[in-house]
This record gives C-alpha cells, structure tokens and sequence, in this order.
C-alpha cells in the first residue's frame, strides 16, 4: 500500500511536467488549428537559454522563467507574423504547416549545434540533489517545483481564458473566426498572440525540461511525442483535458513497472494513444473548442 501510495505520488509529480510541456502545443492547435511542429525545438532552445543564463550570469533557472517566457512570445509571435500568416487555411494549409514548422525545427537544432555543439548539457543548481518528505517518502525538491509552476501556468492560463476579455475573443476565434471578424475582433491579432502564447508555454516548459534532464540540440523530440499523446487523451483544444490527459499518461508510466519492463514504460503512453484513437477518438476528457 506504502509502495502504491509513493507511486501515485511521484505520478502527480510526473503529471505536472508532462501538462506543462503540452500546454503550449494544445492552446495553438485549440484556436489556430496548427500542429506546431516546432514544439520540441523550442522546448530544446529554451532549455539552452535557461543554461546560458545560469552559467554566465548566474541566474537560477526559476528566476529565469520571466525572461524564457517573455523571450519566445515575442519569438512565437515573429514567427507567426513571419510565417505562418501566409499560410493557407483549411486542410491544405494544414499540410504546409507540418512541413513549414517542422522546417522551423530543424533551422533551430542546427543553430544550436553550431552555437554549443553536439554535447550534452545540464544545469546543477545546489538543490538539484535536495529532497523533501511527503507522507513518509522523499521526492526530488525539483520535482516539486516543477510541479508548483505547472499548477500556477494551468491556473493562469485558465483565467486569461475564461476571465478576460482577451481570453473570450481567443475563444471565440477558436469556436468560429469568421463571425468574429463580423463582430469586430481582429482575428489576425489573437492569433498571433495565441501563436505567442503557446510558444512562450513551449519556453516555459523547455526551462522546467533544462532542471530535471541533461539535454542536446536533439532534445525536444521525445517531449513533443509525449504532448501529442497527452493533448489526443484529453482532447484537442481543452486545456483543462489536457492536463487530464498529463495525469492518465503519468499515472500509466509508472504503474507500468507493475506488468512491464522499467525500459518499456516509455512505450506505454503510445500504447494508450493507439488505444484512445481507437475507442474515444475526440479524447477521454475531448471537447472540440477551448474551455
């Protein structure tokens, strides 16, 4: 029972980074109806701006959350205006994006290798080997701060959405652009702060990322796999699902240990994705607008 109980706790934990990583990914395809393909190099290149900062300039990588976030919104934003403006709508232009973004991708891991290398790289604050006690067991103090951003980006998040009115012209985009445009919203404006947004999330998420694991120019790869599982369990375009979708993946992962081998846990979100899109393709918690 102790066992059980430690596990579901250090899945909570999980959870709280995997939301974290899939914010940004879900709020763009929510309103924009974009696959970034350019999630995981973000996530990667925010992991490097956040080691920069902390090795030249001594910033601690939470402190350094403002700057990441501030950075690639005004990042997110250029590319938007830059890019992905022009791109067509509807599903032509659905397939133009993959491969403009996925470009994107690609332009930002060779910048990196010719900047830092190939090496791989890691931020040691002097709490990164520290532990804290929950009910009897020990658990990573990173970890936990992880976690703790995570619950405060979900709650800040859900607010803008559902408590300014900024937020109610992103969704009212997201549910339908044309008719905003008749009521006077100026629908390029929200998303190019919606493509901001969730970049500036992807950032977010890269800073938490560059705490918990070393990382390369090919780090981001595996996070942006894990987000399309995690936003497909809870459904495209929910942000409260895909938080849902976070839990069930972690609490799958590491309950996994129980019937698979530890190198196989990686496989059995996938496993789950093929499962979902099976039974219940609009996710398990899907809702087809933001809420």
């Amino acid at each position: 029972m102790r066992e059980a109980l430690t596990l579901a706790i250090s899945a909570i934990l999980l959870a709280g980074f995997y939301a974290a990583m899939a914010y940004g990914l879900g709020l763009i395809y929510g309103v924009l109806r974009i696959v970034n393909l350019a999630h995981g190099g973000i996530i990667m290149a925010a992991a490097y701006l956040t080691w920069q900062l902390f090795d030249r300039f001594g910033i601690d990588p939470y402190l350094a959350i403002p700057i990441a976030v501030v950075v690639f919104f005004l990042i997110g934003v250029g590319l938007y205006l830059g890019l992905v403006r022009f791109l067509p709508r509807g599903p032509a232009g659905a397939v133009q994006s993959l491969l403009l973004l996925f470009g994107v991708w690609l332009v930002i891991r060779n910048i990196v290798y010719l900047l830092f290398t190939g090496n791989d790289q890691a931020i040691q604050t002097r709490y990164a080997t520290s532990s804290a006690g929950i009910l009897g067991a020990h658990y990573s103090v990173t970890r936990i701060l992880v976690f703790l951003v995570a619950v405060v980006a979900l709650v800040a998040l859900h607010l803008l959405l559902t408590r300014t009115y900024l937020g109610k012209a992103i969704r009212a985009v997201a549910q339908n652009p044309d008719s905003c445009t008749l009521a006077g919203i100026n629908v390029e404006r929200v998303y190019a702060f919606t493509f901001g947004l969730g970049t500036a999330l992807a950032g977010l998420a890269g800073v938490l990322a560059s705490t918990l694991f070393a990382f390369n120019p090919s780090f981001g790869a595996s996070e942006l796999l894990k987000s399309f599982v995690i936003i497909v369990l809870g459904g495209m375009g929910s942000v409260l699902g895909i938080a849902s979708g976070a839990v069930v993946l972690a609490f799958a992962e590491v309950f996994s240990i129980y019937v698979v081998p530890p190198y196989l846990t990686t496989a059995v979100g996938f496993v789950l994705l093929v499962v979902v899109l099976v039974l219940r393709p609009g996710g398990l918690f899907g809702q087809r607008v933001l809420r």
